[in-house]
């Protein structure tokens, strides 16, 4: 008699994966939510290039002379924006940011003596362009403080500047982290609900039970293949931002596989709200306005397209608190700031006190039947 093969739950685990990953491979709507749609705002984001910024903003050196005329003239200038700064250490940031052109300083000199102003403007190489045109401006407003000596601006300042090497931080540098991170939150939440909510409903779940597989192998098998799709689809997304609009990776392949394996916990975070909504569900077309009731709030108030500083006050608290928030915040710093998983402990315990409170509440509403 032939001995009884023992049945294996590791190979049926990887026949699940594999399965589970041909069919999503195969679904039109996977791959525009998790790469064509991110990658259309990619495109239209990245053509724009630097070109939104209008206005230079500039700032001041604490300790300037702001009470005479010529500050007061420049301060009037529409084309400039004054951004409030206490400490100079923050300068670097900002004109890498392009939040900033220039610090400013201003000192005017005692009466009798010449020139009048001696002016000194710490700016960027990538600001150069933008330096020269806020240095015509700081010209120009020279003149008209004393309208006699329109053709003398030399003898009324001294202009000294400081240029550092410091990197551009470009449009593509924050918007290519937040479609990123959008693309994870949705396609791990619309994939795993459908996915379960399907297998429950056409009685697959149950028929497997009739089976050796056991649950957990089930569970690992669609995760796995889920994961396995998303991380595929963001680093689609990087690597075409990196080769066609020179998104910053500051350290090369190990910023991206730094990103990559950021990318697994925020995958792993987001698909606990897949499992709440597939248990929620009463039928399919519940489905997407119970996705869309997770998604477009951290869409719009996580920092996906512009920073959270720009919302009312009253409304920060709320989206500092959302995961997508910390995700995008911790991708932007790895790939432009060269920030290490220790200098992101905040970021990414935040995102395991999610995934703790999602996966307690996952396990009391997630169905098998």
């Amino acid at each position: 008699m032939s001995q009884k093969q023992e049945y294996s739950n590791i190979k049926a685990l990887f026949a699940l994966t594999r399965a589970s990953l041909e069919a999503t491979m195969k679904s039109p709507s996977a791959i525009v939510f998790s790469i064509a749609f991110p990658m259309v705002f990619i495109l239209v984001f990245g053509f724009l290039g630097g070109n939104m910024k209008f206005k230079m903003g500039v700032a001041i050196t604490p300790g300037s002379d702001t009470s005479d005329q010529l500050y007061q003239s420049l301060k009037a200038n529409a084309a400039l924006t004054w951004v409030g700064i206490d400490d100079t250490s923050q300068t670097g940031k900002l004109l890498s940011e392009g939040d900033i052109v220039a610090l400013v300083d201003i000192q005017k000199q005692p009466e009798g003596e010449t020139p009048f102003y001696t002016i000194h403007l710490r700016s960027a190489t990538s600001q150069t362009d933008k330096l020269a045109q806020l240095e015509a401006i700081i010209k120009t407003a020279l003149q008209d403080t004393d309208p006699v000596v329109t053709e003398r601006t030399q003898d009324l300042a001294s202009i000294t500047k400081d240029v550092a090497a410091i990197r551009e931080f470009k449009t593509i540098d924050f918007i290519l982290p937040g479609q990123l991170g959008f693309s994870l939150l949705a396609g791990s939440i619309f994939g795993t609900a459908f996915i379960f909510f399907s297998l429950r409903e056409t009685l697959v779940l149950k028929r497997f039970f009739a089976t050796p597989v056991r649950r957990e192998a089930i569970l690992l098998g669609e995760g796995i293949a889920r994961l396995v799709f998303q991380l595929l689809g963001a680093g689609v997304i990087i690597i075409a931002g990196y080769f066609i609009f020179g998104y910053t990776l500051v350290n090369g392949f190990v910023t991206f596989l730094e990103m990559m394996a950021l990318c697994t916990l925020a995958i792993l975070v987001f698909m606990g709200f897949g499992f709440i909504i597939s248990g929620l569900a009463k039928n399919q077309s519940t489905i997407p306005p119970l996705s869309n009731l997770v998604t477009l709030p951290q869409f719009l108030l996580a920092g996906t397209f512009f920073p959270i500083d720009v919302f009312p006050s009253w409304l920060q608290p709320l989206c500092r608190i959302l995961p997508l928030t910390y995700l995008n915040d911790a991708l932007r710093k790895i790939a432009f700031e060269d920030a290490g998983f220790w200098e992101l402990r905040w970021d990414i315990m935040m995102l395991l006190i999610w995934a703790v409170l999602i996966y307690a509440i996952a396990g009391r509403v997630f169905k098998w039947e």
